[in-house]
């Protein structure tokens, strides 16, 4: 299987060693200058997953980020937001390339009962998000990663404590660029019974090992879950979304099929059998039918 990319990974395959700034934690949080980071000739190196959140703004360049089958393009400046679930390869567009970011732990946070990373709007697994920013944000959002880079260089005794608040107001400050209503919970009761068949999805990836299995594969499972008959659930998903739940299970498990097929070495019937297809041939025509080939060529492009 692809193999996990840590901290000490990380640092090897961006930088010629570990910071000398980086906390004796193992690095919970730690800031750098994104153009810091760019060994020249490095190659994109394949990681199944990442143990530790990302947050980049960058300020100028063009860069592009692959996963699963897609493609996000970012252009400065932009606030970029990565998961550790989600894996991804980096291209750069542009030569120049300039900004910062920071890698955060669960963990560093926690210590203080602090924000939950998982819960934060722009790093739930599922896609990379980018921000464009104006040009007065990106100022603000400049000073505020400075501010980070001095403090980690400083000798003050509570320093990591001071990282943790300014990290903190990093998030804070995202979610404040976000227009107000989409932080409004879903006040329908459609919507809700919606969202909650979404929260109930995800939480079946992603998938770390054969042995995990996705057990909810049917609109009737997901019903007996949420105590709710699967005609309702299905008008109520259909009616918020335009798409049933069937719609929204097959799009969520070929999106998993595609990041296993392309992230690590399982045989094909082991990935077909961990997202629930008993005979491999059920999961070789589910994956042709929505992906366009077989995944044993999806697994060679």
């Amino acid at each position: 299987m692809s193999r996990l990319e840590g901290l000490p990974e990380f640092y090897q395959h961006h930088f010629q060693h570990a910071p000398d700034t980086r906390p004796t934690d193992l690095g919970q949080v730690n800031v750098f200058r994104l153009e810091a980071s760019m060994l020249l000739g490095a190659e994109p190196v394949q990681f199944s997953r990442r143990d530790f959140y990302k947050i980049a703004l960058l300020r100028r360049g063009h860069c592009a980020y692959h996963y699963a089958d897609q493609r996000v393009e970012a252009i400065g400046p932009a606030l970029l937001f990565f998961n550790p679930q989600l894996p991804y390869t980096r291209h750069l567009v542009s030569a120049e390339i300039t900004g910062f970011f920071c890698v955060l732990r669960q963990d560093f946070f926690q210590q203080r009962g602090g924000v939950s990373l998982p819960e934060h709007p722009f790093l739930r697994p599922g896609n990379i998000p980018v921000y464009p920013l104006t040009v007065a944000q990106v100022e603000e959002v400049s000073a505020l990663f400075e501010k980070m880079l001095t403090e980690l260089a400083s000798d003050y005794l509570l320093k990591y404590d001071l990282l943790r608040t300014y990290a903190a107001e990093l998030l804070h400050y995202t979610l404040k660029l976000r227009p107000a209503a989409t932080d409004s919970p879903p006040v329908d009761a459609k919507a809700r019974l919606t969202a909650a068949f979404f929260e109930l999805l995800e939480r079946q990836f992603p998938l770390e090992s054969p042995t995990q299995r996705v057990v909810l594969r049917s609109a009737r499972d997901f019903a007996q879950q949420l105590a709710v008959h699967p005609n309702h659930l299905n008008h109520c998903v259909r009616a918020t979304t335009g798409k049933t739940t069937t719609d929204h299970l097959a799009a969520r498990l070929s999106r998993e099929a595609k990041a296993l097929l392309r992230h690590t070495d399982w045989p094909i019937a082991e990935v077909g059998h961990s997202l629930g297809f008993d005979e491999p041939a059920h999961f070789t025509y589910f994956f042709k039918k929505h992906a366009g080939l077989v995944p044993s060529a999806f697994r060679l492009l």
